[in-house]
């Protein structure tokens, strides 16, 4: 498991901003589409706990990242502290993100556009992204 949510008490606050912004990103993704799924919405749970999260706190979480989004109308501020992480923190978050795409069996140019534009704004290159996608894709098609 991969620590991102530090449980040092001084940390909480900033890790909740984080995790809610995280949250809010992967929900941008899963709404995108128009089709957002209970699917999605477990992928999202399952993504912050492997993060680290506390699982008695993704509801909230959750609560707060779906109200974000909805009142959001740009990825920026999910993106803004998510770029500064290391790559293989990154690489969880775009996995993440194929996962919650490919969840309905396709990716419509809505979704490739979207990760187009998170792929710069993340600082991930593209061949890593596209191989990160093939690999979701394979696991999926099997």
């Amino acid at each position: 498991m991969f620590k991102l949510f530090n449980k040092d008490e001084n940390k909480n606050q900033d890790n909740d901003k984080l995790s809610v912004k995280l949250a809010a990103l992967l929900i941008h993704v899963a709404r995108i589409d128009e089709n957002y799924s209970s699917k999605e919405k477990d992928i999202i749970k399952k993504t912050l706990i492997e993060l680290g999260e506390e699982e008695e706190k993704i509801g909230k979480i959750f609560n707060q990242a779906e109200e974000l989004e909805k009142n959001s109308n740009q990825i920026l501020e999910f993106t803004k502290e998510i770029k500064n992480k290391d790559e293989a923190f990154k690489v969880i978050i775009v996995e993440a993100l194929w996962k919650i795409i490919f969840s309905d069996g396709t990716s419509d140019i809505y979704e490739s556009n979207l990760m187009r534009r998170l792929t710069g704004l993340l600082y991930l290159d593209n061949k890593i992204v596209g191989d990160i996608k093939n690999k979701i894709k394979n696991k999926i098609n099997k």
